[in-house]
């Protein structure tokens, strides 16, 4: 093998690459094995009974939580920043609402499950900001109740006690991402929902947070199978990319 530039993969011949091609399927076909028991497991949570009444804004009115189902058996939430106070949605939620097509909608309510996004925005403020965008996904607002607080990503200690990802103000205290939670409040985060339907009982089963969302952002995902990945100054191999950025996941020029 030899370099042709430094931090770029070394050039080999097709049948030296072949070789290190099927050693690293080795390990991918584990890694497959592996999601596919994680994801059994998760389908093994058990669920909570959704009690509280919550009533959201929608372009025909009000509606509960069991409406956004749209009479299917199971129901998609994104958490998607939208302060109140803002005029303009997150920029990095507004990329994954960017990959969010009509193809992927039909094929979702093929399987019985329906995908709708939801913010704290007034209702007023996201029709504005979604036509600009030319979104057509089902986008609600949850201004006035207690649905972003609950679910833990709307933070506010004046309300709720903080908690994100599943850790404590004070368990974050520990990390490096201490200094984040003592901005000012209240603090929009990102995270995704998910529930189920028997009858019109409704039953959350599963809530992700952070890094878990990029399982629902194909770019990422798309970008881990080339040469020069995300380039983000986290990755490795260092050097590789030749403007490195920081984690941004807005996708922003």
């Amino acid at each position: 093998m030899n370099t042709i530039a430094p931090n770029l993969p070394p050039v080999a011949s097709r049948e030296e690459w072949e070789a290190a091609r099927k050693a690293l399927l080795q390990k991918e076909k584990e890694a497959t094995r592996a999601r596919d028991a994680l994801n059994a497991e998760r389908r093994r949570l058990p669920m909570v009974k959704i009690e509280k009444d919550y009533e959201f804004d929608g372009p025909q009115g009000k509606v509960k939580l069991l409406d956004l189902f749209e009479g299917r058996s199971q129901l998609v939430l994104r958490h998607f920043m939208f302060d109140p106070r803002w005029e303009k949605g997150c920029p990095s939620c507004s990329a994954a609402a960017d990959e969010v097509s009509d193809g992927l909608l039909k094929h979702l309510h093929a399987r019985d499950t329906t995908f709708v996004t939801v913010s704290r925005a007034p209702l007023d403020k996201i029709e504005a900001y979604k036509a600009s965008k030319g979104w057509r996904f089902p986008w609600y607002s949850s201004f006035g109740s207690s649905f972003n607080y609950d679910f833990h990503v709307t933070l506010d200690e004046s309300v709720a006690p903080i908690e994100y990802n599943y850790r404590t103000k004070a368990e974050y205290a520990q990390t490096s991402d201490a200094e984040f939670f003592n901005a000012e409040q209240p603090i929009e985060m990102p995270g995704h929902s998910f529930f189920l339907r028997v009858g019109d009982d409704v039953y959350h089963t599963y809530s992700m947070f952070a890094r878990g969302a990029e399982m629902l952002g194909g770019s990422y995902y798309f970008l881990d199978l080339t040469a020069l990945g995300r380039q983000e100054d986290w990755e490795e191999p260092k050097g590789r990319a030749a403007a490195p950025r920081g984690a941004q996941p807005d996708f922003a020029e």
